[in-house]
This record gives structure tokens, sequence and C-alpha cells, in this order.
């Protein structure tokens, strides 16, 4: 007795021939029309200012099998808890999807003292491949050497994350 199952108007189909007639999930096409796990990483790492396994950075890399739907805007990133161990990575645009992103504690010392205070005067530097901007701001938080903190160019601009490199000056990496 031959095996067949029941088809569209009464047809009938060998179980050997429904594979090929299934389309395949994994073709390249639809690759490229998904999110790259490594732009999350990329993005994660920039607003963090460590690398994947290190202290500060993300704990691993994003599962490569992860799919997002496109992202044709640039990833909204910001952290998710008050302890910062975790971050959120979004895609603002209509695809709208949101993931969450472990972070390696820090382990502070007291040998790392503050440098910066909340609401201290301080240069505010971006620096990208060529180029360097400065403008004057406000510590939003306080901090050591190598700490990432808030800090704002106005009262009522929103803050933003940048490195203190020294007292009285954090930088921010552009690209």
């Amino acid at each position: 007795m031959e095996t067949t199952l029941s088809w569209l108007n009464g047809w009938r189909l060998s179980p050997l021939a429904l594979p090929m007639l299934l389309p395949l999930c994994d073709s390249a096409a639809e690759a490229r029309q998904m999110t790259d796990p490594a732009i999350i990483d990329r993005a994660v790492a920039e607003f963090t200012g460590a690398a994947i396994g290190t202290p500060g950075g993300a704990r691993l890399a994003s599962d490569p099998r992860l799919q997002l739907a496109p992202c044709d805007s640039p990833l909204a990133v910001s952290w998710h808890t008050a302890a910062r161990t975790a971050v959120k990575v979004e895609c603002p645009n209509a695809a709208g999807w949101r993931i969450f992103v472990a972070i390696t504690p820090v382990a502070h010392t007291a040998a790392a003292a503050p440098v910066i205070k909340r609401g201290d005067a301080l240069v505010i530097v971006v620096r990208g491949r060529g180029f360097s901007v400065q403008q004057p701001g406000e510590a939003v938080e306080a901090g050591a050497v190598g700490d990432w903190i808030d800090v704002r160019t106005s009262r009522k601009a929103e803050p933003v994350r940048a490195r203190i490199e020294r007292p009285g000056l954090v930088s921010i990496p552009a690209g």
C-alpha cells in the first residue's frame, strides 16, 4: 500500500515529493534581508566602549542564527538597567524589533577615584577618522578615568555617553 498525502482538489502527492515543493528557508537572498548580528555586536561595543567578553562589554557575541528584520536606520542603544548589567538595542524604523544584551560587570576598585563629579564643566570631544570636534558640556554623573558617563551640552539637551580621558575632558568616538 503506497502512502500518499491528500492535496488540493483531490490530487495525491507522495511524501518523497513534498520536500521538492517547499521553499528553502536558508537562501542567500533571505539572509541578506535580515539584520546581521555582527552589527548589533559593533553597536554594543561602541556604546559601552568595551569589547565582547571584557569587563563593561557584552558577555557574549550575538547568536549568528538570530533573524531580525532589516533595519534601515542606525540602531538605538541605551542602558536597560540602572546597574548597567544590560543594554537595550532597538531598531527605530518600521521593523520595530528590540533585544537586550547582557553586560559583563566592571569591578570597581578603590584606586579608581572619581576625577569628574556631577555638574562639573568639561570639554566634550567627538573624534573620528581625520577629524575632531569639541564643545563645552556638563557631567550628568561622576566617574573615574576610563569610565563611561552621561554628559550633555546644555541643560535642555539629552544626555549622551562619553568616556572620561582625564579631569575635565571626555570623548565620544565617531564611527
